[in-house]
């Protein structure tokens, strides 16, 4: 009996013990949280500069008046695809990359709960972004409706061309990725994190994304839903949004911005996570007010479904719907103030450093205000009927985005690409990476507040002359902007091959590890984690809650 148990135990052992498959194949069947989450982050990244480089193609061809580089239909092809790139396969992939890789890490669990589906729902990414994007090789090219898909443009036979079928189709597929993603991550984090650890001694990162998992399961169907039915339209002469039939367009107004509302703070919510988990590190204080953080994160979640409609005050709704709609848009700003006071108030009287990862988050705090300031100008009914649609809108969503999204995207990679590599990153570089972007980021898109106050419209590949100066200077902004994320892509690829050479400890940043769990495990992480989960939780991120 001895000697069969010991077999057994012999085998168990082998089977615990193995290591990364080898070769191309590890990357494809992998059920690794880490290698899985390396995958997203890397696809992301690459959309990220195939989205950006849309951007480039519109900034060029509105640098001055006139017709220069592309032809209108192409330049619509490019906006509409620059905006479903870079929400679907930039943004919200690389967010579930650092959820596949951190949140095991910080909640004591070995793997995510369902493995095998987290696989899937990769390649289910990768097939509908490579399905979107051969759409630009496709007769009539592009979808060029923009990226609302609005009827009745969009079922128009100059705007869709053949490729409507194949972008519905795409955006299912990654609706369904999305999903599935959601769903792991919730059961994660229900079901497997360490036994001491109570859902309020959870790092804030875990619980934004919990939350978000919530959004994405509520939301993502509405918009499956919607171009569907915009598919039966056009294909089964279903009339749903077809007046003549005696359908409605503004109908999918409704049901779009019902999906695409909340789908903003899908991408804003983890950003709120990263802020709140690097700024106490470097400020080195426990953050100010954690329990209200997590309040606050689900009163936005909230809030944001039941504001849709202020995307469409001026297509026509009743004096108390738009009443309803402003003020309830303007309570966002409640919740959002307590997380920007929070952060102020955990840097306030704390030993900061500034390293690259918190000048991104510090940048965040102050130009995410900035934009979360212009959306409350834009919340105003009537001020709303002058902004609508010019190019006021285009500065805000991007103020919001770029700065909050984006950099603490960057943020994240700089503080956590030591602990996964084991090897510090080239923090001149880094600061050089940080100072041109902050700089180049207010170049690109605060002039575009002047353009759209002077009455500049949004989605055109020309315009008249008045606006001629602050284009130039905006298009300048964004080649920097741009160019600038070439050192970004340099020090990821440096960091990967050993970076300056100096080794990081476990820790890697000053008293991390009192802040996280993850900050408790060799850098590198191993392949295999917590096989056993951890006995103790640091909480010195939620000293306020015991």
């Amino acid at each position: 009996m001895s000697a069969v148990v010991d077999e057994h135990d012999h085998h168990a052992d082998d089977h615990h013990d193995h290591g990364p498959a080898k070769g191309i194949l590890r990357w494809i069947v992998t059920t690794n949280h880490k290698d899985i989450g390396t995958m997203y982050l890397v696809f992301a990244l690459a959309m990220f500069f195939v989205g950006g480089a849309m951007a480039m193609v519109i900034r060029a061809e509105l640098f001055e008046p006139g017709l220069q580089f592309v032809d209108p239909a192409f330049f619509n092809s490019m906006t509409t695809m620059h905006a479903l790139v870079m929400v679907f396969g930039a943004v919200m992939p690389a967010f579930v990359g650092l959820a596949n890789w951190q949140i095991p890490l910080m909640i004591g669990a070995a793997d995510m709960a369902l493995p095998r589906m987290n696989n899937m729902s990769f390649w289910l990414l990768v097939a509908g972004v490579l399905l979107l994007a051969s759409t630009l090789f496709m007769e009539g090219g592009a979808p060029n409706g923009g990226w609302t898909l609005y009827p009745p443009l969009v079922l128009q036979p100059i705007t869709v061309g053949k490729a409507l079928p194949f972008a519905v189709f795409s955006v299912h597929l990654l609706g369904i990725s999305s999903i599935m993603g959601a769903i792991n991550i919730i059961a994660t984090i229900t079901n497997m994190r360490a036994p001491s650890m109570r859902m309020m001694d959870m790092p804030l990162f875990v619980w934004t994304w919990l939350i978000t998992g919530f959004l994405l399961i509520a939301v993502m169907p509405v918009f499956a839903g919607a171009v569907t039915m915009l598919l039966t339209d056009k294909f089964f002469h279903t009339s749903f949004f077809n007046a003549a039939g005696g359908g409605d367009p503004v109908l999918y107004e409704h049901i779009f911005w019902f999906f695409g509302h909340p789908e903003v703070y899908i991408m804003i919510l983890p950003t709120f996570g990263v802020a709140s988990t690097i700024i106490p590190i470097f400020a080195r204080k426990p953050l100010f007010g954690y329990a209200s953080m997590v309040w606050a994160t689900g009163a936005i979640a909230f809030l944001a479904f039941i504001v849709w409609a202020h995307h469409m005050f001026t297509a026509g709704m009743p004096l108390a719907g738009e009443l309803y709609f402003m003020y309830a848009t303007m309570i966002i700003a409640i919740p959002t103030g307590v997380k920007v006071f929070n952060w102020t108030a955990t840097m306030w009287d704390g030993a900061m450093t500034f390293e690259t990862p918190m000048l991104f988050s510090i940048a965040f705090v102050v130009l995410f205000t900035m934009g979360g300031f212009t959306g409350l100008m834009m919340s105003i009914a009537p001020s709303d009927f002058q902004y609508h649609d010019t190019y006021f809108i285009v500065a805000h969503f991007h103020y919001t985005l770029v700065p909050a999204s984006i950099f603490m995207l960057m943020a994240a990679g700089y503080f956590w690409l030591p602990k996964w590599t084991g090897h510090m990153y080239n923090e001149k570089i880094g600061q050089l990476h940080f100072w041109l972007s902050a700089i180049s980021v207010n170049i690109l898109f605060f002039p575009q507040h002047f353009l759209g106050l002077a009455g500049m419209p949004r989605r055109i590949p020309d315009y008249a002359v008045q606006f001629a100066d602050w284009n130039m200077i905006s298009s300048i902004g964004g080649f920097i902007f741009g160019a600038s994320q070439l050192l970004f892509l340099y020090i990821v690829i440096d960091t990967v091959r050993g970076g300056t050479g100096e080794k990081v400890t476990d820790e890697v940043w000053e008293d991390a590890a009192k802040h996280g769990l993850e900050w408790t495990l060799p850098s590198p992480v191993p392949y295999h984690t917590w096989t056993t989960p951890p006995a103790i939780v640091p909480t010195e991120h939620v000293l306020d809650s015991h």
